[in-house]
């Protein structure tokens, strides 16, 4: 019946102006934001109902500061009617655990020379989840697997960029990364063995192959041939000439005249007298160092003309050699192109990839990437390839979705795909782009073309710019058609709550965060929309239900609107605060306020407090462990002492407890950057290599700092490190020592009370529970809030269980929503209040795995097994954890579905091959 209606429903239509400036995902706003503030926008925030208090009339003495007040009254709170989530830019299979297991398949027995480019397929299967350690996975197994030298080049460099090293102050890019794979020297060398990949690089402890003439002979043979060139004769040897090619051989040799001749005329063969002079002495000594680029060029453009490969390869090495920088790799590729200098090409693009996404900026490389003749001079080299496009393409997105550049390299991209995974990423992320610049028709177009490839998310893409050229009942029965015939996806609801209204936009948003709790668009519909009711603290509560669990700038924002509209200037300033912490260069959903000037405004009718002061108020934070508040009062902590790289690592250290962990990689290294000793720049630059898997560097980069100087952080950064394993009695009392040391250097109450916590932890584990409830009395007594954590475990640990809820029930009180405190709880009380505390958990944050995983254990001890699947499948629908499908595998195993368990297994396989216990269940099962 409702369906008979809807024509007359769509009849009066809007064009939604912002787009998607309101990002769903984090990493979308600052490449948006940026765009923004160039970009038209239409007049459709004039429409709005909602607006913010004219600023005009804040008490304040200051003319300066209420005039720049004024300027922001023509900027009202976005309408529900203006606001849209985005298109993700990239593969979103429908059934992703069906998807991934099949690649995990395909991973097993491909070829050895396939396996890198089925790795960077994988990459693009699992950029949806978000998880960075496993995207850097993915590309370091593709750059293990990789033999030829371009693939290497463009594979390396993409990991770097994935881990932004650039931004170490001192560290050039061809700087080599102390292991093999890490090495820009060892890229320039064709295939590898894949066991090598993780040994330490000796390319520093290798002679200068520029330098060495060590071993080198210098014939002194007399010459009997001479070459004329012009007016000067070169007198060469005709054995060494002829050894050089079969073309020479033949010529010196053969049956030509040549052979006959002791004077040869030269000088119609494109070479100088200096240039033959340089091959003489090279097909006498097969040196190559002693002359200048420009003669190495003519020699390789002349072993080109007569087929002298070994010249050849010999040139292409010494030049490869050479390049240094963006102005060699631009002046020399065109050589390299010409004359088909596979390592010249390579050295090149290894210096313009590492410099991005600076180097896109020049438009002598823009011009050499984008254009259909470029693409097409690479591809004779063997470096046209979908991996160096679709790596260029990330990175021009990232940086603006909307420029020209961008189109064009991912253009070339759809040129070079040949797999129709390839094909559909593609034409979906050219939609999505053309989307981005409002071209809706050539959009629609493209999204259909990935829909023909298989890629089904993209008929959302259809929908939209259907939508966009005024037809939304047409885009209402395509999503629904979408709903009907695969397994509904909260992303499917979502999108068509956009073409609904009224209650049924409102059932489907809610249907969709039901599906998908992930989703933040629904939340900041649902929270306008109180707004548009007179509901502002409504509004805010809506956001927090989001904010509680997933940090993201945009949400940030339209909270820190809701307040201003409240008058509660202070928690705006604390959600500014965390949004610049997140996004340095954010830039608002209105596209005219720079989010550091929006701040500025606001703090002007604020005293600034001291330095002292922010340190009480911290503590104060850090003891109701408030995150988000601890971040914003470091903000202003840096704003008041720039570069204080104390302050810079502390935010790191908050940023990664949020989840933000590029931005907290951003924190670490400028800790590192603005160190004022090396004894403190060696402990951020251990903590760099422990976040990035290197172990044995962190380690000696604390002993190192400790050499120096005895500090309370290299302690901790040494203990730490060790304790990241399964420690046995002798390597515990070591990493309990380490600690103890570290409390005996000087510190402030929240690092030491960090320190009192992770050591009460080690005791625990060592059975010596007296000793580890003092570490955790002392840490609470210093107002290290989570200690409480450790004492209920203490006393948990003693059949003390009441005692131990208790303690976390304190913890609760003192943590407001604080998911993990509820789910830690529920291990000290029985099943049904357990399961009351783990139905808070997922409330307040859905994203927890543990919760689902007890609810479905319990399920399955109930002989509901039906239920514990499906409490498994709930959650893995939006977030596809690894432990979840383990133990969705092992379900289905003891209830006899292998076909089910093996697909699991293969899942999770392909998110992290090394898990020992999915290995052993995927063995089992297929025994």
């Amino acid at each position: 019946m409702r369906g008979l209606k809807l024509p007359e429903r769509f009849k009066s239509t809007q064009v939604h102006a912002l787009g998607s400036s309101l990002s769903e995902t984090n990493g979308g706003n600052s490449s948006k934001a940026s765009v923004a503030a160039t970009k038209p926008r239409s007049n459709n925030f004039n429409r709005n109902k909602t607006m913010l208090p004219s600023w005009s009339k804040t008490k304040s003495s200051n003319n300066n500061s209420a005039s720049a007040f004024a300027n922001l009254v023509p900027l009202h709170l976005p309408s529900t009617d203006t606001i849209e989530p985005s298109i993700e830019p990239h593969l979103k299979p429908v059934n992703l655990v069906e998807t991934l297991s099949e690649l995990y398949q395909r991973l097993e027995c491909c070829s050895h020379s396939n396996k890198a480019l089925v790795c960077v397929e994988q990459y693009s299967l699992v950029r949806g989840i978000g998880d960075q350690k496993v995207l850097r996975r993915c590309l370091r197994t593709a750059c293990q697997n990789a033999e030829d030298v371009l693939s290497k080049v463009v594979l390396s460099a993409w990991l770097r960029f994935e881990r932004r090293d650039d931004e170490l102050v001192g560290v050039s890019t061809l700087d080599c990364g102390g292991y093999v794979l890490e090495c820009p020297k060892k890229n320039l060398e064709h295939g590898f063995s894949p066991c090598s990949v993780n040994d330490h690089c000796r390319c520093l402890q290798e002679p200068n192959p520029k330098t060495c003439t060590e071993g080198v002979c210098v014939s002194d043979e007399e010459s009997d041939v001479l070459f004329c060139v012009g007016s000067e004769e070169i007198g060469c040897v005709r054995c060494r000439i002829a050894a050089l090619s079969d073309p020479f051989n033949a010529m010196l040799y053969g049956g030509f005249a040549e052979s006959k001749m002791s004077k040869i005329d030269f000088s119609r063969n494109g070479i100088c007298p200096k240039g033959m002079r340089a091959v003489e002495f090279y097909s006498r000594t097969k040196r190559l160092d002693p002359f200048c680029p420009m003669t190495v060029l003519e020699l390789l453009s002349f072993a080109n003309r007569f087929c002298c490969e070994e010249m050849k390869s010999s040139c292409d090495a010494h030049l490869a050699s050479i390049v240094v920088n963006v102005e060699d790799a631009l002046m020399l590729i065109e050589y390299g192109l010409e004359e088909r200098a596979t390592l010249v090409v390579g050295a090149c693009l290894r210096v313009l990839l590492r410099e991005l996404p600076n180097s896109l900026y020049n438009p002598k490389v823009a011009k050499l990437f984008c254009s259909y003749e470029a693409r097409e001079r690479l591809a004779n080299v063997g470096c046209a390839s979908f991996l160096l496009y679709y790596f260029l393409s990330q990175v021009a997105m990232e940086e603006s979705m909307v420029s020209k550049t961008t189109m064009m390299l991912l253009e070339r991209m759809g040129e070079c795909a040949t797999e129709r995974w390839q094909k559909a990423l593609a034409f979906h992320q050219l939609g999505c782009v053309l989307l981005e610049r409002q071209e809706y028709k050539d959009a629609q177009h493209c999204f259909e073309a990935a829909v023909e490839e298989g890629h089904v998310y993209s008929l959302s893409g259809v929908a939209r710019t259907k939508h966009k050229q005024g037809q939304p009942y047409s885009a209402y029965k395509l999503i629904s058609s979408l709903i009907f015939e695969y397994k509904p996806a909260g992303w499917m609801y979502q999108e068509r709550a956009l073409y609904n209204m009224g209650k049924e936009k409102c059932f489907d948003l809610d249907v969709a965060t039901e599906l998908d709790p992930s989703l933040s668009f629904p939340y900041k519909y649902r929270a306008l929309a109180k707004v548009e009711e007179k509901q502002i603290k409504e509004g805010i509560i809506e956001l927090d239900k989001c904010i509680g669990f997933k940090l993201s700038a945009d949400c940030l924002e339209l909270r820190a609107w809701l307040y201003i509209a409240l008058k509660d200037y202070d928690s705006a300033i604390r959600d500014i605060r965390a949004l610049l912490t997140i996004e340095p260069n954010y830039i608002t959903s209105h596209g005219k306020i720079r989010g550091d000037y929006m701040l500025q405004l606001l703090i002007r009718e604020f005293q600034q407090k001291s330095q002292a002061d922010c340190w009480m108020q911290l503590y104060q934070q850090w003891s109701c462990v408030d995150d988000i508040g601890s971040l914003a009062i470091i903000h202003q902590m840096l704003e008041n002492e720039p570069g204080k790289s104390l302050l810079e690592f502390r935010q790191s250290l908050l940023l990664l407890r949020l989840n933000c962990q590029k931005a907290a990689m951003c924190s670490l290294r400028l800790a590192r950057n603005h160190s004022c000793s090396l004894q403190e720049r060696l402990i951020y630059e251990g903590w760099i290599l422990y976040d990035t898997g290197n172990r044995e560097e962190a380690l000696a980069r604390a002993d190192r700092s400790i050499e120096i100087q005895r500090s309370f952080e290299a302690f901790f950064l040494k203990a730490y490190v060790l304790a990241d394993t399964t420690l046995d009695a002798e390597s515990s009392s070591y990493v309990i020592q380490l600690l103890e040391e570290a409390l005996t250097c000087p510190s402030d109450g929240l690092r030491k009370g960090q320190a009192l916590n992770n050591l009460g932890s080690i005791y625990v584990d060592c059975g010596k529970l007296e000793l580890a409830e003092e570490c955790y009395k002392n840490a609470l007594a210093i107002r290290h809030t989570r200690a409480h954590q450790g004492l209920a475990r203490v006393y948990h640990q003693k059949n003390q269980r009441k005692a131990a809820y208790d303690e976390m029930t304190k913890l609760i009180e003192k943590a407001e929503s604080n998911a993990s405190a509820y789910e830690k709880r529920s291990e000290y009380c029985d099943r049904e209040m357990a399961k009351a505390d783990l139905d808070v958990a997922t409330q307040l944050d859905p994203l927890r795995t543990y919760p689902y995983r007890y609810r479905a254990a319990v399920m399955m001890d109930e002989q509901k097994e039906t239920e514990a699947v499906e409490e498994l499948t709930k959650a893995i629908k939006f977030k596809p954890d690894l432990q979840m499908l383990h133990l969705r595998a092992a379900f289905y195993e003891s209830m006899g579905d292998l076909s089910c368990a093996l697909q699991d297994c293969q899942a999770a396989l392909c998110l992290d091959p090394n898990h020992a216990s999915t290995l052993d269940l995927y063995r089992k099962i297929q025994s």
